[in-house]
């Protein structure tokens, strides 16, 4: 039984605490099972769906048919499985092209101003871009007012090294709908610009998000 497996060796504590690029085929197979039987456990019936495919190319192109073949797979495990294949296909044949660039502040603020506009709290969300401006990623750093102190340099830039971005373009919101610059806004973007440049990691710009309007600190020449 899973129960069984010390805590940190289970597929879902091993996710959590260090990512799902270091669990094995069969620990991820078996993270979407959920559950084994009560003479097997949700490991051990993974790795007999992947044994019987001989390993994932021909699990892609299963049938829910082949996959209640095996012991331990009914309907709902099977349609499960098919689903989170299908939903892995379509996210691999997604063109590069349809990856969102941004060309100018005006296109950062449209981005986001329908998520940041309306919040009663400040948030910071930093978008993470790749040598032709196209987003890769996108992260919330923190969720508060704004200071140098809670907006370590460290939070923003690790996930951009996680994520090999080549820039960065990092967005706040006033809650109060007047994105003027505050001298806290400045003091961070600038310190944000100084680490980007020693780290290779370009800070594109700071936009500060109001109610339908929005303040680019490189156009006001803090960037």
């Amino acid at each position: 039984m899973i129960r069984d497996y010390p805590v940190q060796e289970r597929p879902r504590e091993r996710m959590l605490n260090s990512g799902p690029e270091t669990l094995a085929n069969h620990e991820l197979l078996a993270i979407l099972l959920r559950t084994g039987s009560k003479n097997e456990s949700v490991i051990q019936l993974a790795n007999r769906i992947i044994q019987h495919f001989e390993g994932l190319r021909f699990l892609k192109d299963a049938t829910i048919g082949e996959l209640k073949e095996i012991h331990g797979i009914g309907d709902a495990k099977a349609v499960e499985l098919l689903a989170a294949i299908e939903l892995g296909r379509r996210i691999s044949r997604l063109p590069f092209d349809e990856r969102f660039a941004i060309r100018s502040p005006d296109d950062g603020a449209q981005y986001m101003m329908d998520e940041l506009r309306f919040l009663q709290q400040e948030h910071f969300v930093c978008l993470y871009l790749n040598t032709k401006n196209q987003i890769i990623h996108k992260k919330t750093i923190f969720i508060g007012s704004l200071n140098s102190s809670i907006v370590h340099p460290r939070e923003v830039f690790k996930e951009g090294f996680r994520r090999s971005a080549a820039s960065i373009i990092c967005f706040h919101n006033h809650p109060s709908g007047d994105p003027a610059p505050s001298r806290e806004d400045i003091d961070v973007t600038k310190r944000l610009a100084e680490c980007g440049k020693m780290l290779g990691i370009e800070l594109l710009d700071h936009i500060i998000i109001g109610d339908l309007k929005y303040v680019s600190l490189k156009e006001k020449g803090y960037v």
